[in-house]
């Protein structure tokens, strides 16, 4: 320690005079004296001191973290986001599994001198083609003069497969038969020649439908058809239309849709002769992605007195976790007010009128979905708006039939609701209802009813009985009475059922009861139900 501070001072000693010496050389008036600095450092090493460990067990930090699980359901729904067709109860398909007893007929009678005859021959099949046949007849006379119809029909199918298409033709024929029986008969005394009404008309028609994929992989649908529509006051409709729909996937995901729609139609009266057409062209797409569905098309639409842009536009969602399928959209469409379309609605019209197309849309929420095994539910909130909505109210006089007339705005709300609950093949019971707020500007909305309600019961106790029962209900109809004041109508409210005992597999007895509570309801001012009425018989399956 001592010599390396001697050898410390030296250095330092040396440093000096170098520096005296230089500063001499600079200066000769300046003079450094010599010093001697001492540096002194203690240093002691030290073993840091380790920290003793406490010998006391504890528990790990609780994780709060919560895990997140994701689970891949299957799509439990179907979804068609296309609009299906009519049913057509006799379109058979093609049935290799040979079905037994698909034949038959059935006959009856029973009060107001009804008589009824049912029969279908289905039947006729062959390697490439089957094809089905069916004929009814119904007539019935009440306990009002002239209070007479007669409803008789005959529908024909066939379905030729060849080459990848599926060939399907039609062809329907109908003779109905009512009479004006809804004046007053203290007062008037017509013509009984002028108070019978019969409706014929003729349908053909032939479409074609790829069953395997199509030229570049499109599907197509063509169809055309024709109709001939007459009643028995010197008016008469001719109809000749075709559809042209072709659709191609594009991916998994989206698929493109066209369509070219035609309808033209001529109508002439006994004071008039006019053109109802609509020709329409409809692009449009369908896109699923995950739990998404989206159907989209906007259609420009040229009718008869104007050009309408009718949207189709709906987005569906799938609720997996609940089994449910919500949907909401906005949906347009233009009816030609044919006179084949409104007197099938009402059977009393003049056929003399006005020929307005109407429009229609409507923007609506929708629900639908089950619960365990055997309820289904669905549910429909709507808005409404009718442009030239047709409405018919009695003539001036005595008021057995209606004229036809046009509202140019109506609006509405409705709400609609269905539940069904089902036990395989021994027990369904169905409810459904829907309520109509509507308002117009232009006054009572005539005929139309804000309340109907229908229900069905299908049961089936032992295998060889089958019973079924339904309940109408519509309330609220406004119509003009002789004085030509706004009346209410009752509540109409019929219930009926029907029942079937199988003797043996190809013979079986049948009856059908109708307004059991016989009540004498209108469905149109002056025009009273039939009330209590029930018919039986025979059916053979061959």
């Amino acid at each position: 320690m001592r010599t390396r501070r001697i050898y410390i001072s030296i250095v330092l000693s040396i440093l000096a005079l170098h520096a005296s010496a230089q500063n001499t050389k600079t200066s000769k008036d300046t003079t450094i004296k010599g010093s001697t600095i001492e540096i002194m450092q203690a240093y002691k090493p030290e073993v840091k001191q380790m920290q003793k460990p406490e010998m006391v067990p504890t528990l790990a930090p609780t994780d709060t973290t919560h895990p997140k699980f994701n689970y891949v359901v299957p799509q439990q729904s179907l979804l068609y986001t296309y609009s299906s067709p009519a049913l057509r109860p006799l379109a058979l398909g093609k049935d290799t599994a040979g079905k037994k007893l698909q034949n038959y007929v059935k006959a009856g009678a029973g009060n107001l001198s009804t008589i009824f005859l049912d029969a279908g021959l289905s039947k006729l099949t062959w390697k490439d083609y089957e094809a089905a046949l069916h004929l009814h007849y119904l007539s019935q006379d009440g306990s009002i003069q002239y209070q007479q119809v007669s409803l008789a029909g005959l529908e024909a199918d066939g379905n030729l497969h060849r080459d990848g298409n599926n060939w399907h033709a039609f062809l329907d024929a109908s003779r109905n038969q009512y009479h004006y029986y809804g004046y007053d008969h203290d007062i008037y005394n017509p013509p009984s020649d002028s108070l019978t009404q019969t409706f014929t008309g003729i349908h053909i028609g032939l479409d074609m439908q790829n069953e395997k994929p199509g030229y570049m992989g499109l599907n197509y649908h063509p169809a055309v058809f024709a109709s001939l529509f007459k009643d028995a006051f010197k008016a008469s409709e001719t109809t000749l239309g075709f559809a042209v729909p072709v659709s191609k996937d594009i991916d998994s995901s989206l698929q493109v849709l066209a369509a070219i729609n035609a309808t033209f139609t001529q109508f002439s009266g006994p004071s008039q002769s006019t053109g109802n057409n609509i020709f329409q062209i409809a692009p449009g797409v369908n896109y699923h992605k995950d739990l998404w569905s989206i159907h989209a098309t906007l259609s420009p639409t040229f009718g008869k007195d104007n050009v309408f842009f009718l949207p189709d536009i709906v987005g569906y969602y799938h609720l997996s976790q609940y089994g449910y399928l919500a949907s909401a959209g906005w949906q347009s469409t233009l009816q030609q007010n044919s006179y084949e379309q409104l007197s099938a609605e009402n059977p009393y019209m003049f056929n003399t009128y006005t020929i307005h197309q109407t429009h229609r849309d409507e923007v609506f929420a929708d629900l639908k979905g089950s619960f365990g095994n055997h309820i289904s539910f669905s549910g429909r909130l709507s808005w409404w708006q009718y442009g030239n909505l047709p409405l018919f109210i009695n003539n001036l006089g005595d008021q057995k039939q209606f004229n036809v007339i046009y509202y140019e705005k109506v609006n509405a709300v409705s709400l609609q609701a269905a539940g069904r609950y089902d036990v395989g093949n021994t027990l369904s019971l169905g409810l459904s209802l829907a309520y109509f707020n509507f308002s117009s500007g232009s006054g009572k909305v005539w005929g139309q009813a804000p309340l109907r309600i229908k229900s069905d019961l299908s049961f089936r106790p032992i295998n060889e009985l089958i019973c079924t029962a339904y309940m109408s209900v519509l309330g609220g109809t406004q119509a003009l009475n002789a004085s030509q004041q706004a009346v209410t109508l009752p509540t109409a409210l019929d219930i009926g059922g029907n029942a079937e005992y199988f003797i043996i597999p190809r013979l079986s007895l049948f009856l059908q009861i109708n307004n059991i509570l016989n009540n004498k309801y209108q469905l149109w001012q002056g025009y009273q139900a039939y009330g209590l009425n029930f018919y039986g018989g025979l059916r053979l399956k061959f």
